[in-house]
């Protein structure tokens, strides 16, 4: 499916959390990388968890790294985001926990409730069923039209 070397993360998963609230990453996400890799989980201002590959983690660095030590106030947003983020690797049946900050981020309820796994092509994103739906419902194919002219596609 990638012929260019990309990992194209697509689709959309229901999957209910464990009694530990682990949930399992999709398999045909997982196998398009390394067992030892480790992903970055950050809250998305929308609500949700956002799980950047390293390669989208590796941006992400870089644009923090170009930020001078003497913009405090850059320093401490950084500093206040990066606090409530998570670096992981999927355990050995490809499972995840998140934080406790994420987990409230993304209004996850609890063990055996359901959360919705959507691709981002680039990343994947962690919803709730209640988050998802709202988002599901703003999404429209003229509103899709929208942002592919937008971006010239």
């Amino acid at each position: 499916m990638t012929t260019s070397g990309k990992p194209y993360l697509t689709g959309k998963y229901r999957h209910n959390l464990d009694d530990k609230n682990r949930v399992t990453i999709p398999s045909a996400w997982r196998s398009l990388f390394d067992k030892e890799t480790t992903f970055l989980a950050i809250p998305n201002p929308g609500g949700y968890v956002t799980v950047l590959p390293p390669v989208e983690a590796d941006k992400l660095y870089d644009k923090f790294a170009e930020v001078p030590l003497s913009d405090v106030e850059a320093q401490d947003e950084i500093s206040a985001f990066m606090a409530s983020t998570q670096a992981f690797k999927f355990d050995s049946q490809g499972r995840i926990a998140l934080v406790e900050s994420l987990f409230h981020h993304a209004e996850l309820k609890g063990p055996k409730e359901e959360v919705v796994l959507v691709g981002g092509f680039n990343k994947f994103n962690l919803y709730s069923p209640a988050r998802w739906a709202i988002a599901e419902q703003k999404s429209t194919p003229s509103s899709q039209g929208n942002v592919m002219r937008r971006f010239g596609i």
